[in-house]
């Protein structure tokens, strides 16, 4: 199956943001895409990082939602959905929350991003938690031939949830992010060959990527990595799609050459 990354630049209008998402699913769905994925916050990238608590929509409804649901069916492709905020329970929060869509339009599944960013430097400082109520659990799935594990950004520096995403192994991790410049160039491509080469499956990274209206920078670089960690297709900068094929063949050949997942003892 051929896979997509779309990779943004998203503002703090809604609609413009869902108008360019619209543009680059349709791409990829053109160029053979099966699988297509967005970027963490591709509905909205505000001036504040409160400027997503109005948008957070209820669990099954919603403009954002709907958008993803009819994307889907119009394509008749799986979208992974990049995050979209959903009100949690306390009402002063939302859940980070990716969201999987089937060729038919219909919601396939969801996972809710488990690890809350923090970063303090002296001059960047940033904290998931003021607005962000952390999701519980691993979530997989089934995508057509592929099995699809989920996670979001800063999950990637966790890597007993991949392990826990490989029970069965998944034959594709997704990682829809936002990395901040300064943490992106240090250590996303690093990290993602890294997953990519211990659970011996092909990785695709959507990600924002570029100056945003508010004046954050993020790395961008939306790539697809395989069994092996080679970069197959990468975007440094702006909007696009990166395009790659899953092989069964590879990540056969790949884990039987070396059988690392059959040898874990912990």
């Amino acid at each position: 199956m051929k896979v997509a990354a779309v990779q943004m630049v998203s503002t703090p209008d809604l609609g413009r943001n869902l108008e360019a998402a619209a543009r680059l699913v349709g791409e990829a769905a053109a160029a053979g895409a099966g699988l297509v994925a967005l970027p963490e916050y591709f509905c909205l990238i505000g001036l504040r990082d409160t400027d997503k608590l109005p948008f957070a929509e209820p669990e099954g409804d919603g403009a954002i939602q709907r958008f993803l649901a009819d994307t889907a069916r119009r394509h008749g492709v799986w979208l992974v959905g990049g995050t979209l905020p959903l009100r949690a329970p306390d009402g002063q929060r939302v859940y980070n929350r990716c969201c999987v869509y089937g060729p038919d339009g219909v919601e396939a599944a969801h996972y809710d991003k488990i690890h809350l960013f923090a970063f303090d430097n002296g001059r960047e400082r940033y904290a998931e938690a003021t607005t962000l109520a952390p999701g519980d659990t691993p979530v997989a799935l089934q995508c057509g031939p592929l099995r699809v594990g989920l996670s979001v950004c800063y999950d990637l520096r966790f890597p007993e949830l991949y392990r826990a995403l490989m029970a069965p192994p998944c034959d594709l991790l997704c990682v829809p992010a936002a990395f901040t410049y300064t943490t992106g160039r240090a250590h996303w491509e690093l990290l993602l060959r890294a997953r990519a080469v211990e659970n011996q499956c092909y990785v695709l990274a959507p990600a924002q990527g570029g100056q945003h209206e508010s004046g954050r920078r993020t790395w961008g670089h939306s790539l697809v990595a395989d069994p092996w960690g080679e970069v197959l297709a990468v975007r440094p900068e702006g909007e696009g799609v990166v395009l790659a094929e899953v092989s069964a063949q590879r990540l056969a050949e790949v884990r039987t050459q070396l059988p690392a997942l059959a040898h874990r003892r912990l």
